[in-house]
This record gives structure tokens, sequence and C-alpha cells, in this order.
């Protein structure tokens, strides 16, 4: 069971990780680099990246994965010291799915909605509409609270080693 329980809460960490970078990835290199650029390749690449990250890696792995592997974690370690830190660590990540899809994905959908962008006689306006400040804060506000989950399972990983008496090196 022990094993069962490491293998849960390590997969569950893994799939935070990669969500959170993602989120981070979109707030310190995507969105700055798109900021640069003129409204035609803003609203192409934008639309481009919103279609491809809707991918099973993305969405099965680390957005919807990391509740399910979560949850799993926690039903597995419920009677151990990590439990607290991984239902921290599931309230974060499910502010972050609310959060997504009341606010980021309803922004995504009325950009990709504008069309296509050779047929759009106004970019600018379809990207002062679409508001890139008001994303990229979301974004940002979506980073740091999966970033602190990911902490949370991290901290969890090592509480769960100390209980099971497996080298720290903390």
């Amino acid at each position: 069971m022990s094993t069962l329980r490491t293998l849960s809460l390590l997969v569950a960490t893994v799939s935070m990780a990669l969500g959170a970078g993602v989120f981070a990835d979109w707030s310190h290199t995507i969105m700055r680099g798109l900021g640069r650029t003129d409204d035609r390749t803003f609203v192409t690449a934008f639309q481009q990246l919103d279609t491809a990250i809707l991918n099973g890696w993305f969405i099965g792995f680390s957005f919807i994965g990391a509740l399910v592997f979560g949850t799993i974690a926690a039903i597995l370690n419920a009677r151990t010291p990590a439990l607290w830190w991984i239902v921290l660590a599931l309230v974060l990540h499910l502010v972050v799915v609310v959060l997504t899809i009341s606010i980021n994905v309803p922004m995504n959908d009325a950009l990709k909605a504008a069309g296509d962008p050779n047929h759009i006689p106004d970019l600018a306006a379809v990207r002062a509409a679409f508001d890139e400040a008001k994303w990229r804060a979301w974004n940002l506000v979506r980073t740091v609270l999966d970033v602190a989950a990911f902490v949370s399972l991290a901290w969890a990983l090592v509480l769960h080693g100390r209980a099971t008496g497996a080298p720290t090196g903390l």
C-alpha cells in the first residue's frame, strides 16, 4: 500500500507541475511574445495556440488529470500527514479550473469566434475586444495558484517520505 500511496502522490505532483508550467509559460513567454506582434499575427497565433492546447496531454493529464490524480492520492493518503497538503493542492487547482472555465475560456472562444483573420476587416478592434491585459492578469492568478498547488504536493511528498522512513534529504 505504501508504494501505491507514493506512486499516486508522485503522479499527482508531476501532473500538477506540468499544468503549472503551461500556465507559467503562457505568462512569461507566450503572451509577452504575442504582445510584441502585429494584430494579424496576434489573432492568428492565439487562435492556433488555443486550438492546439486542447489535447490529451494538457487537458487529460495536467488540467483535469491533476484533479483526478490528486483525488486518488488524497483517498490513498487519507490517514497520513500528507493529506491536508494534498487537499490544499486540490482546492487551489479547483479554483484554477473554475477561473479557466469562467474567464479565460470565454475570452479565448470570443477571439476564435471572430473568425479567420484573413477575413476580419478590423483586426485591431478584435484584438482590443479580446483585452490582453485582462487575460494576462487572470492567467497570472492561475499560474500562482497552480504553482502553490504544486508546492503543496511537493511538500506532501516530503511528509510522505518522512512518514514512511524514506530518505528525503530534508
